[in-house]
C-alpha cells in the first residue's frame, strides 16, 4: 500500500493574506516526465551527460514514465541497492481537493540499471518528496522565476549539485496536460516534472552518488522555500 503523505500547504487568499493548511493523501498514480528541458541545447547537454555514464538517448522528448505510486516517500532516509544510485531535484505537481499543488522531490535512480532500461531504473529506488507544498494557482503565473536547486554532501561538506529556474523546464501545465489531457484527474495523481544538469566537481564528475541530498524550490518574490533533505542507506549487493 502507498505511504500516507502529509503536507503543510501554503495558500494565498484573495486579499493577499496567507495561511498554512494540513493535507493528507495517498498517492494513486505517479508519472515521471523525462527530457523536459525547454532549451534544445540544454536537453542535448543532459542527454550527453547521461550517455557519459552509459544511458541511451531517448526515443522522443518529452517522455512519460509510469512508476509505482508506492515509491513516493517523505522518510528522512531511503535505502538503495549498491552504490550506483543518485538523486536529482524535480518540481512535483499533485492533484488533491480538486486542485493542483506544487512540491519538490528527487527522482532517485539506479544509474547502472539506467544504462540498459530507463523505464526499469525508475522502479528501483524510492522517490523522496517534501512535506511542504504550495497551491499551484498561487505561483503558476510567474513559474519561470521559481528557483530549483539541490546540494549533496561530498568530501565532508555540502556543495551545490544543481541550480537554475523553472524557465529551464517546459511549462509545468504542458507537461501535466501532455500526460493527463482533459478534465478528469484522479485524486492523488503525481507528476515529477524534470530536472537540471549536474554541476561538475573538481574531478570533472557530473552525475554522481552522494550519501545525503538536499532539495529546494525557492520563490524569489516572497522568499519562501520548500526544502527536503534525505540520506541514502546503501544495501549490499548479494549475488
Amino acid at each position: 500500500m502507498s505511504e500516507l503523505l502529509k503536507f503543510s500547504c501554503h495558500c494565498v487568499a484573495s486579499d493577499g493574506s496567507s495561511s498554512l493548511e494540513p493535507l493528507s493523501l495517498t498517492a494513486a498514480r505517479f508519472v515521471i516526465a523525462g527530457w523536459t528541458g525547454r532549451d534544445a541545447a540544454a536537453i542535448a547537454h543532459h542527454i550527453h551527460e547521461l550517455e557519459a555514464v552509459g544511458v541511451p538517448a531517448p526515443s522522443t522528448v518529452p517522455l512519460y514514465y509510469r512508476a509505482s505510486a508506492m515509491m513516493l516517500t517523505q522518510d528522512a532516509t531511503i535505502e538503495a541497492l549498491g552504490d550506483a544510485s543518485s538523486g536529482e531535484v524535480e518540481p512535483v505537481l499533485f492533484f488533491a481537493r480538486g486542485e493542483w499543488w506544487l512540491t519538490v522531490g528527487s527522482d532517485h535512480t539506479d544509474r547502472k540499471v539506467e544504462t540498459y532500461s530507463v523505464a526499469v531504473s525508475k522502479q528501483m529506488c524510492p522517490k523522496p518528496v517534501a512535506a511542504q507544498a504550495w497551491r499551484w494557482s498561487d505561483v503558476a503565473a510567474y513559474q519561470d522565476e521559481l528557483e530549483l536547486a539541490s546540494r549533496i554532501f561530498e568530501g565532508g561538506r555540502w556543495v551545490d549539485y544543481q541550480r537554475g529556474t523553472f524557465a529551464s523546464i517546459r511549462p509545468l501545465e504542458s507537461l501535466r496536460d501532455g500526460c493527463w489531457p482533459g478534465d478528469t484527474i484522479d485524486e492523488g495523481s503525481f507528476i515529477s516534472c524534470g530536472t537540471l544538469g549536474a554541476i561538475k566537481n573538481a574531478a570533472g564528475e557530473g552525475i554522481r552518488a552522494a550519501s545525503q541530498m538536499e532539495l529546494e524550490i525557492r520563490d524569489p518574490r516572497t522568499g519562501r522555500s520548500i526544502l527536503h533533505r534525505y540520506a541514502v542507506r546503501t544495501l549490499p549487493v548479494i549475488a
